[in-house]
């Protein structure tokens, strides 16, 4: 008997011994996607933290507790929401916790962006840039759509024009990074990135490799970001510092002599996790299908935040990029015949650039952003942006048709001009505001206050050389006039007589793209003189929540400051403006919300920031200053929803945009110069975006634009089409991938893209300039292998599935941007 005892006894011990408590559960965020790096704590109740794990790479955690009892368990993650439940552990054995839901945090670390986005899908349900403060896409009066870094991998839209081609109402206008957004034609040269302006021309596209998200912010947004074109804002968001560590290189070669690669590297440089890092960077060596078209590029972009507590945040980033290509300038196709052209009379391929020509580009950008939560209320934020960049051209471009002794068009042959053309730019930019918070019961309200500064030098020392037109027998160039041949040069080509050009003609029916010898060609110097564009702006925000009704309110002064010839003959031209916007959005559901809004777009003309390209001949004799400022405005109303428990994001809106005081003109005469009445835009968009499905994620996008000029001096331009702007649009891409034992890593994705008919983008100024291009729909698509277990992932992309001929669009007839035939990508992308 005593011998049975000690046995149970024994055995109890031993059980006891063994029993345990198990936790376990996995982190998602509302997608149902895993979170990876998430933070699970726990502490007895009324007891302190007793332990704490991570989540796996699928989301999962397991713990063990050492007694039985109630905790409190605490998860978190940045740039989430944290979590506290309360559980009751009563029993030794296993408690799954099963899928807990994280919601994204937007008020993270207040209005300045210094860590990266927690999110893995196409879906960024936040803006920093559209308010200046971190806020809901849902709850913004305004349209805004975010194309993300997981979109931009999906598709390998390894150039910007790629990446924002799924947005609603966005054309390219040709072969640069230049668009057309809601019917109106972009005038402004500057980029901006992480809402702030830089200083370079769209000639080359940017690559994404560094890039967390390309927003596309509809309307004016001169309240935000100074002046800015009225159909919207392509703002460009950098990768920021994550707090956990992540690496990933990737590898891409395919068509066109296409050797990619790049490296992005995060995560903490100390225990605390207060220092964080992000490396990204790029190099790419790419051809073109056009002729003697290439565009290489090498980018370096470090990144640093530092965030000691929750009250204090410091970002700082440096951008280099270096990039060497040809700048194309598009197909030409020949000379009107009868009054038409045959869109099809030259190759797609066809570039009258010589092989000995270059584009080169280099580029440098600090920025740093700072925030500090002063109070429980009150706030203060600063950013600062410094960039120089550095132009050296060597082109032969098209200067129009070639003529003979007699002014006749000789429809195969381009007459062509010579540029070589250096630039040097500094540019600085300046934020700085105050927030003050106030919440209670039934009110939330947020007031901002701030000021911004910026500043555009074109230094000294910039300038050209330049043979065009033809030339007269004191060996001058001028245009050609039949009533005065004696005083041209003269030759004879094939038996017939014509005016001897200061560049040899492009014959389109023979081209040639070899090595051309310009030390030959009558070089004209010509400098750029110095200039110095200035703005500064003071603003006021609030938005103030009462039951289901917020509303945004925003009043900016603005005084503008152009100085041609800055530093020498100085010509000074100064303009100010109160820039209002007014916007309401009541929350129908818990789901949808319906917004109204009003805004504002001042933009005045210099040779620095923005110019219509009609009116680009003068862009190095005088300022445009002197004529008023564009001047726009939006009306919008729309609706915003979130359906399948937040998988899903939708955007609907019917706007009216109109824009005054265009610049127009066709010479190199100031005098000559006229400003176009008014031009309107109104229509109707929607874009979609989320998860069908956890292995089902689609995009889609449709926009009606019917852009026409109301007023204009030429009364038969009035009613006229705005060049460039098509009246429909769409685009869809999905990606599906298999979950199934037998096709496990395996998906799929396809996507197309429909634009409607347009005109040129300089048509309508003049007639001879008049040319429809046609509409074109293309599709895309992709095979992606995920080897289980080895963070791989390898994409083979078929672009132009079925080798459609069509045009991106065009600047007039001897400049079409043609679309890429059928080409394809090799990707293999390795997380680690």
């Amino acid at each position: 008997m005593k011998k049975n005892v000690l046995l149970i006894l024994a055995l109890l011990a031993f059980n006891s011994a063994f029993s345990r408590v198990v936790v376990k559960g996995k982190i998602t965020d509302t997608n149902g996607l895993p979170i990876m790096g998430a933070t699970v704590a726990y502490n007895l109740e009324n007891v302190t933290a007793k332990g704490g794990t991570i989540t796996e790479e699928d989301g999962t955690f397991t713990f063990e507790l050492s007694g039985l009892g109630t905790y409190q368990i605490r998860v978190s993650y940045i740039g989430m929401k944290t979590l506290n439940l309360t559980e009751t552990f009563d029993e030794n054995k296993t408690y799954d916790l099963g899928s807990i839901n994280l919601q994204e945090s937007v008020e993270q670390l207040q209005s300045v962006e210094v860590i990266g986005r927690a999110r893995t899908d196409y879906n960024s349900d936040y803006s920093f840039s559209a308010t200046k403060v971190a806020i809901a896409n849902k709850e913004l009066p305004q349209a805004i759509t975010s194309v993300t870094k997981e979109l931009i991998a999906d598709r390998l839209a390894f150039q910007v024009p790629d990446a924002v081609k799924t947005v609603s109402n966005v054309s390219v206008t040709g072969l640069y990074n230049h668009y057309n957004i809601r019917g109106i034609t972009q005038g402004d040269d500057g980029q901006v990135l992480n809402g702030m302006r830089t200083r370079q021309y769209y000639f080359l596209q940017p690559i994404t490799s560094h890039l967390e998200r390309v927003e596309v912010i509809k309307g004016p947004s001169s309240v935000t970001f100074s002046s800015a074109d009225p159909g919207g804002t392509v703002n460009m968001v950098t990768k920021k510092p994550l707090t956990e560590k992540r690496s990933e290189v990737s590898l891409t070669t395919g068509s066109f002599g296409t050797i990619r690669a790049t490296a992005d590297f995060t995560g903490p440089l100390n225990e605390s996790k207060t220092l964080l890092y992000r490396f990204n960077a790029a190099i790419q060596e790419a051809d073109s299908f056009r002729d003697v078209v290439n565009n290489n590029a090498i980018l370096f972009s470090p990144s640093l935040s530092y965030i000691p507590n929750e009250t204090t945040s410091l970002n700082v980033e440096l951008i280099y990029s270096d990039a060497v290509g040809n700048l194309d300038r598009g197909q030409p196709i020949f000379g009107a015949i009868n009054g038409d052209y045959d869109i099809n009379s030259t190759p797609i391929t066809m570039n009258v650039g010589a092989s000995s020509d270059h584009y080169k580009n280099k580029e440098f950008i600090f920025m740093t952003n700072f925030s500090k939560k002063l109070t429980d209320n009150l706030g203060f934020n600063a950013q600062f942006m410094k960039q120089t960049w550095d132009e050296d051209l060597a082109e032969h471009r098209v200067d129009g048709t070639a003529v003979d002794i007699d002014g006749n068009v000789i429809p195969t042959l381009a007459r062509m001009r010579y540029d070589e053309r250096q630039q040097y730019w500094e540019t600085d930019n300046f934020s700085t505001y105050f927030t003050y918070d106030i919440e209670t019961e039934k009110i939330t309200n947020k007031i901002l206050v701030g000021y911004d500064a910026t500043r555009w030098e074109r230094k000294i020392g910039a300038g050209f050389l330049r043979a065009r037109r033809y030339l007269t027998v004191d060996s001058g160039q001028s245009n050609y006039d039949p009533a005065n041949a004696a005083n041209f040069q003269q030759m004879v080509v094939d038996g017939v007589t014509m005016p001897v050009p200061a560049v040899p003609h492009f014959n389109l029916a023979d081209p040639f793209n070899g090595a051309r010898n310009t030390n030959a060609y009558n070089l004209a110097e010509l400098s750029i003189p110095a200039n110095l564009n200035t703005s500064n702006g003071f603003y006021i925000q609030n938005q103030f929540k009462v039951g289901k009704f917020s509303a945004l309110l925003n009043l900016r002064y603005e005084r503008f400051t152009d100085i041609f010839d800055y530093e020498g003959d100085e010509q000074e031209f100064t303009n100010d403006a109160i820039v209002p916007r007014f916007g309401l959005t009541y929350e129908v559901t818990n789901t949808v919300s319906a917004y109204a809004t009003y805004l504002e777009g001042f933009q005045p003309h210099t040779n620095t920031v923005s110019l219509s390209p009609t009116a680009e001949g003068f862009f190095w004799s005088t300022s445009p200053s002197r004529f008023d400022p564009l001047e726009s405005s939006l009306t919008e109303f729309g609706a915003k929803g979130e359906f399948l428990n937040g998988k899903i994001f939708a955007n609907l809106a019917i706007f009216n945009i109109t824009q005054k005081n265009i610049l127009l003109g066709d010479t190199y005469d100031l005098d000559n110069l006229t400003t176009r009445g008014e031009q309107r835009s109104r229509g109707f968009e929607m874009d979609v975006s989320g998860y069908i499905s956890s292995n089902f994620q689609l995009t889609a996008s449709y926009g009606f634009a019917d852009a026409e000029i109301v007023e204009d001096a030429i009364e038969e331009f009035i009613g006229e089409p705005i060049g460039g702007a098509p009246k429909h649009n769409a685009n869809i891409w999905g990606r599906y991938d298999f979950t199934n034992e037998t096709l496990k890593g395996i998906g799929f994705g396809l996507g197309a893209q429909f634009m409607d008919e347009r005109y040129t983008w300089y048509n309508p100024t003049y007639d001879t300039d008049r040319l429809l291009l046609p509409s074109y729909t293309v599709f895309d698509a992709a095979v992606y292998y995920k080897p289980n277990n080895t963070g791989m992932q390898l994409t083979l992309k078929l672009n132009n599935l079925f080798d459609e001929t069509y045009w991106l669009g065009g600047l007039n007839p001897s400049r079409l941007g043609p679309g890429a035939p059928r080409n394809v990508l090799l990707n293999a992308t390795y997380k680690f």
